[in-house]
């Protein structure tokens, strides 16, 4: 009985989202979903932050985190929420993203599917992270499916 409410909740969580987040302008250029992104973080939109991303894509990638460390073990997603949670207040990747100076680049640009450069730059320590941010468009939407991290 609890298994059901839990995917009940998690489906009526994704109906919510997708209804709402039709009226966040993401249509235009992958760059500018990107920046949009980050805002969305910075204000702790929880509906904007999820519109801008392919959950499914996310929760099926393993091996590697994309919170910015080198010595954590990786985490895996098991669902939109846990997801969002850590893009927010309080979550892991958001401390650590936003510790840092984020600096979004240029995009490359192919039919529906996208590149953006993202670099992140730890002043204290002068390290620089790089990374290219994977979106692809859904239903005429950057959808933001890869933070895969490369450390430059």
């Amino acid at each position: 009985m609890r298994n059901i409410l839990i995917v009940i909740s998690a489906l009526l969580f994704l109906f919510v989202i997708t209804s709402c987040g039709e009226s966040i302008n993401t249509t235009g250029d992958p760059r500018q979903a990107v920046i949009n992104f980050f805002g969305a973080m910075q204000d702790n939109d929880t509906t904007a932050v999820a519109h801008y991303l392919d959950f499914k894509a996310l929760m099926s990638q393993t091996g590697a985190d994309y919170a910015l460390s080198t010595t954590d073990e990786p985490r895996s997603f098991k669902t939109p929420q846990e997801i969002i949670l850590d893009l927010v207040d309080g979550g892991l990747t958001k401390g650590r993203w936003f510790s840092m100076q984020r600096v979004v680049g240029d995009a490359e640009q192919n039919l529906d599917s996208a590149l953006v450069e993202v670099s992140f730059i730890d002043k204290r320590t002068d390290k620089q992270y790089f990374t290219k941010f994977g979106l692809r468009k859904i239903n005429e939407a950057w959808k933001i499916y890869s933070f895969k991290t490369l450390t430059r």
